[in-house]
């Protein structure tokens, strides 16, 4: 690159070197994580100051002299205590990624020993780690004829540049097939195949749970649905059953208690019969 040089010192004391033929290095972020922006100084040179930007400059960084601490000021207010600066060469270091951040970063580094300019550039793609894989599963089984089957993957929350391939083994040998709906048919008679779905973007790579084609023919309930039915199945079933037994114990107390009063009221009765008798008068004495 060429040269800029410069006659006033006030107002342009370094060299610049623009950095405009030079393609921006890729760098890859893990969102709510954390990224570091490399940056080389080199070999033999003193730094005056270094200048990173975002859009709009993000931060200053004026190297300390002689056992003096750096001074660092970060004019963006989005990342305030999400920046620091590691040495030796001030890269940027980016904590608890956001979408925001990506984009496009410069460093401008501005040399005391040459009097030069240089400038490195960055181009920032911010990914999510990918969850496994959810696995959809239709099929028409036509009387006779083959069972069709249609198995498409998704991923929640996937975004961008996330790709998609179905495994299948067979002979010991595994068959990849791009895409993220696959289709197949299957027949009682044919090899028991089973099929993994694998998704994959720049920062992760995960896979599904094995899925079997025959059992999905040979019972329309297996397996997405029939492991959460059985469950809630049983979950009822306990549920009532405990309620027989409440019920059960209920009734039994009323009785207990109703029995232990009968005997009570019948001896009260004759204790009441009893005092009318003995206060009644004889009939001789009138």
């Amino acid at each position: 690159p060429s040269a800029r040089p410069t006659e006033n010192k006030a107002t342009q004391p370094y060299k610049g070197y623009s950095g405009d033929d030079v393609d921006p290095e890729e760098v890859l972020a893990v969102l709510q994580e954390s990224i570091t922006l490399p940056l080389e100084i080199p070999s033999g040179e003193e730094v005056e100051d270094i200048i990173w930007s975002s859009r709009i400059r993000l931060a200053t960084v004026v190297p300390g002299k002689e056992g003096h601490p750096d001074t660092i000021t970060v004019t963006n207010s989005r990342y305030q205590g999400r920046v620091s600066f590691l040495g030796p060469s001030y890269s940027l270091h980016i904590s608890n990624v956001t979408w925001e951040d990506s984009g496009s970063y410069e460093a401008q580094v501005n040399l005391r020993t040459s009097q030069i300019s240089t400038t490195q550039r960055y181009n920032l793609r911010v990914y999510r780690r990918l969850s496994e894989p959810q696995i959809t599963v239709n099929f028409e089984i036509s009387g006779e004829g083959p069972c069709n089957m249609s198995l498409t993957c998704s991923v929640e929350k996937a975004g961008l540049d996330v790709t998609y391939s179905w495994i299948s083994r067979e002979d010991g040998a595994d068959t990849a097939r791009e895409g993220s709906v696959f289709s197949t048919s299957w027949r009682p008679r044919d090899n028991a195949l089973s099929y993994t779905c694998r998704a994959g973007n720049p920062v992760s790579n995960v896979s599904s749970r094995l899925i079997p084609a025959g059992p999905f023919c040979a019972d329309p309930g297996y397996p997405l649905e029939k492991t959460s039915t059985s469950f809630c199945l049983l979950a009822k079933g306990l549920l009532l059953l405990l309620l027989l037994v409440i019920l059960a114990v209920g009734l039994w107390y009323i009785r207990v208690q109703t029995r232990c009063k009968t005997p009570r009221m019948k001896t009260l009765r004759r204790n009441r019969m009893k005092l009318r008798k003995k206060g009644k008068p004889d009939p001789s004495w009138a």
